[in-house]
């Protein structure tokens, strides 16, 4: 049985709609209540509205045959054409207008200002008031949208001119990848994170805190001049899932590079492969590490004598260093891992980059280095003559070559 309260509230309801409906518009609206209200319904409608049951039930027969077959017009209580025109219809040339200063390719004069601030729905709705076509930003918003223009962003998916051997650069690396791992050689990715402040900056991302409490950091990202800043250089092993970091303090060169490399033999690689024989090395193809760096050609054969290894170099194309492991495998996690945590020191920044682990058993440790590692030094022709460079078939003048360790009669030649 339907509850007293609910015919009550069915008797308000028809109370204050009755003087507006008339006979047929009573009829539905008890009939449409008595369908809501279900088993019972048209009783207590009937009840409610003193309407009588049949009338009721002849309602919801009505109701149920108009959703039955296919909707008929609206009955109007103006005549057709009535009410206020659209503003499309009052002003035939307002969408070409929006249209034209939407559109890059046709919004005329290159120079013009409006070229730069048209994106703003008030800014177009005054150079559209300006035309001569008077309109509020709220309708140029929907103007918008009905000309299925939309509020997006940009989209990083264009690469420019790629080179010709990229793809085929990136197979001669994955064969190289796997036959060391074969052999139970080390394979390393290198590369440099970006340089982090330190000191209590902004740091992107968010963290658990608190309600209310969050971290106080400083409004302007000048560096601190006794801080300043940090460059993380890691060396990831694609074999053992393990990473190093050489938190260095000084510039990011060739030798900054190499010496991290040192670390990593020293610290991890030693004990892994204690009968390694050579080394493989991926990198990008800028920076400290870059392939046309001679720098950093020279100290990895001083790297190759001391270890007594065969060094052997395989870089990324251009513009392809984000495909080189440490980024994704290792890079990514650190980020993730201090987010929004200021950095305010050294001992902060190597233990957050220590305790980054994930659920397939990455492990990194981390070092900082206080050596100092000028710029601009200079690599004459004798000196890279020294290198022991032997270059690979497939370019092999560029990214591609092995350095190998020299004899002591080499090295006392060199010097």
């Amino acid at each position: 049985m339907v509850e007293s309260a609910l015919i009550e509230r069915v008797r308000r309801k028809f109370q204050r709609l009755q003087s507006v409906l008339d006979e047929r518009g009573r009829r539905h609206w008890a009939a449409c209540e008595a369908l809501e209200l279900g088993h019972g319904g048209i009783r207590a409608v009937a009840q409610a509205t003193g309407l009588g049951e049949r009338t009721i039930q002849r309602g919801c027969e009505e109701v149920r045959g108009e959703e039955a077959s296919d909707p008929s017009p609206a009955m109007r209580t103006r005549r057709s054409g009535g009410g206020r025109h659209t503003v499309t219809a009052q002003d035939p040339k307002l969408l070409e207008a929006l249209e034209a200063l939407v559109e890059p390719s046709a919004r005329g004069d290159p120079m013009s200002p409006l070229r730069w601030t048209c994106k703003s729905t008030r800014k177009l709705a005054e150079a559209l008031a300006r035309q001569g076509h008077g309109v509020s930003h709220s309708k140029v918003a929907q103007l918008l949208k009905q000309l299925n223009y939309r509020l997006q962003g940009t989209r990083k998916c264009l690469e420019g001119n790629s080179h010709p051997d990229r793809d085929a650069q990136f197979r001669y690396i994955n064969r190289c990848v796997r036959v060391f791992q074969r052999a139970g050689q080390p394979v390393i990715s290198v590369d440099a994170k970006r340089k982090e402040l330190v000191g209590p900056f902004a740091n992107r991302g968010r963290e658990y805190r608190p309600k209310g409490q969050p971290e106080p950091v400083r409004t302007h990202d000048f560096p601190d001049k006794v801080l300043g800043k940090v460059c993380p250089y890691g060396i990831y092993d694609l074999t053992d899932n393990r990473g190093w970091v050489s938190v260095g303090v000084d510039h990011d060169t060739a030798q900054f590079a190499v010496a991290s490399i040192r670390r990593w033999w020293a610290r991890m690689g030693r004990q892994c492969y204690p009968h390694a024989q050579s080394l493989l090395i991926t990198a990008d193809g800028g920076g400290s590490n870059a392939s046309r760096n001679r720098l950093w050609k020279v100290e990895l054969q001083k790297l190759a004598d001391e270890l007594g290894l065969a060094i052997y170099v395989r870089h990324f194309p251009p513009g392809t260093s984000k495909w080189n492991k440490i980024e994704h495998r290792m890079f990514c996690h650190i980020t993730e891992n201090w987010r929004g945590r200021p950095l305010i020191n050294h001992e902060v920044i190597v233990n957050l980059i220590a305790n980054t682990t994930t659920t397939q058993g990455l492990e990194i440790r981390a070092e900082l280095d206080e050596a100092g590692y000028p710029t601009g030094i200079a690599v004459s022709d004798e000196e890279f003559r020294a290198v022991n460079l032997v270059p690979a078939r497939f370019h092999g003048r560029d990214w591609n070559y092995l350095i190998k360790p020299r004899s002591d009669h080499e090295k006392s030649a060199s010097y």
